[in-house]
């Protein structure tokens, strides 16, 4: 049996700092495997930087999946070209720097086969169908015999994750939501050996709106004016979600929410 943890968006300095605290020492008393965090958020809220990718390689994150911030910071075309463990959306336009999926080895030598769709449904116009890339991705991945594959969907609308959900069931290891912030309680092993959840949460400040400063978005809301929105700091957890699954067959047989919260935290 093979363990993994998948980790909801990391936020701004609060979640990195949260993740440095707990991760080690989570992932030993767990015995956890391989583990994957969604990072579009962890550079002051919107994007990745090579130093905040160091920063959760130290923490204990195998591989980094990304979103609709992939592009946010300016050396993001470069950084996902040149780091095999970091993952764009791959359903984008096929001029898209980096890579949406790629294989990893496990414990023992394990094939692990990571891939990273986004949504369609109220994001940005530059990605196209993620069922159909799904389907692409998986022809190739069945020549090479992966047995192990994770989809990380970066989407909006519960309604198009869980229909990714049965379209990949019984075809990948486990299939995670991200991109709300917000840790759905519908984590389930579908019928053909597929674990799924709608969203992991966000490794970030609770006290917040989905990681920003509350008095910040009351005034968007309120006034309807562009307003700075930084990363709140109180209350930061550690949400996701960890999957047990037979290596040799894919097929998950538990998965189970986590939440760690940060008692260590000072900024």
């Amino acid at each position: 049996m093979m363990k993994l943890l998948l980790l909801g968006d990391v936020v701004g300095r609060p979640g990195r700092h949260a993740l440095s605290q707990i991760l080690p020492s989570f992932r030993r008393n767990h015995g956890i495997d391989f583990c994957i965090a969604n990072a579009e958020n962890a550079a002051g809220g919107r994007g990745i930087t090579r130093g905040v990718c160091k920063e959760l390689r130290a923490a204990g994150v195998d591989v980094i999946t990304l979103g609709d911030h992939a592009w946010d910071q300016d050396e993001a075309q470069d950084l996902v070209t040149t780091e095999a463990d970091v993952l764009r959306p791959g359903n984008g336009q096929r001029s898209l720097p980096g890579r949406g999926w790629n294989v990893y080895r496990g414990p023992g030598g394990t094939a692990i086969a990571v891939v990273n769709v986004i949504g369609r449904v109220f994001m940005p116009p530059l990605y196209g169908c993620p069922f159909e890339y799904m389907d692409e991705v998986l022809h190739e991945l069945s020549e090479a015999d992966v047995r192990v594959i994770v989809v990380d969907i970066h989407a909006e609308a519960t309604s198009e994750k869980i229909a990714m959900g049965y379209h990949l069931n019984g075809r990948v290891s486990a299939v995670f939501g991200t991109h709300t912030h917000v840790q759905t309680a519908d984590e389930k092993v579908l019928s053909n050996g597929t674990a799924y959840i709608t969203d992991l949460g966000m490794c970030g400040p609770m006290d917040s709106v989905l990681g920003r400063e509350v008095d910040a978005v009351l005034r968007k809301f309120l006034s309807g004016l562009p307003t700075r929105m930084p990363v709140a700091k109180e209350d930061v957890r550690v949400q996701g979600a960890i999957v047990e699954l037979n290596e040799r067959t894919g097929r998950a047989e538990t998965i189970r929410r986590v939440q760690e919260r940060d008692l260590t935290g000072s900024w």
